[in-house]
């Protein structure tokens, strides 16, 4: 099923926990789904600095292993691994991390379905304070990496948002993130929390994505 018809339809959403060498517990958010792409177009659209600029954000930096990124207005951080078609995992850091002990990754996986179809895996992993999870749980980044993949998958059939702006703000925009934030409920819910905790998370998301909700 096509974005312009259900966006959501196929993504598979997981929440977890894993152990980090440190002894740190970590929290992670997972996304999975089909695009109708070869693994060398989704690759590029995922690591060329000026087509991420078209349905992500405008990224600088020293695109390299080793090097160090930087979106526009978001995140950056250092590129850990880079093993083309089919693995980018970086650091993310909002602004400066408040402790050394912080750890905060995204990691994309390609995998090649087929002549013209690629499974695509993001997983973002990080050490969450306690307080902060209790009051947003996973939608606090799964809502915004679910609008990532859906422009990824809009810019892939060469759709353009032309005012990313205002379509943030448009009904469209603020449907799809109030269903996102229930699916992420839902996945909390699946992952072990109680209704109550799911539920709080999923509406203080809600009640940040989409303001007057």
């Amino acid at each position: 099923m096509s974005d312009s018809t259900d966006p959501f339809a196929t993504v598979h959403r997981a929440v977890g926990t894993r152990q980090l060498p440190s002894g740190a517990a970590a929290r992670t958010v997972t996304l999975r789904r089909e695009y109708p792409a070869p693994v060398g177009e989704v690759w590029a659209a995922c690591t060329d600095a000026e087509r991420l600029s078209r349905w992500f954000l405008p990224v600088t930096g020293d695109l390299r292993p080793g090097g160090s990124y930087r979106l526009e207005g978001n995140a950056g951080g250092r590129i850990l691994e880079c093993e083309p078609p089919r693995l980018l995992r970086v650091s993310w850091i909002f602004g400066e991390p408040a402790d050394e002990a912080e750890v905060s990754e995204v990691a994309v996986r390609l995998t090649p379905g087929g002549e013209d179809r690629t499974a695509l895996e993001l997983e973002h992993l990080a050490t969450v304070e306690p307080e902060r999870w209790a009051t947003y749980g996973p939608g606090a980044v799964g809502v915004g990496w679910d609008l990532g993949l859906l422009g990824l998958g809009r810019h892939l059939r060469g759709e353009t948002i032309t005012d990313p702006e205002a379509w943030g703000v448009s009904p469209e925009a603020r449907d799809l993130m109030t269903r996102s934030s229930r699916a992420w409920g839902e996945a909390h819910r699946a992952s072990g929390a109680t209704s109550d905790e799911a539920d709080t998370a999923m509406r203080n998301t809600t009640a940040f994505y989409v303001p007057g909700s």
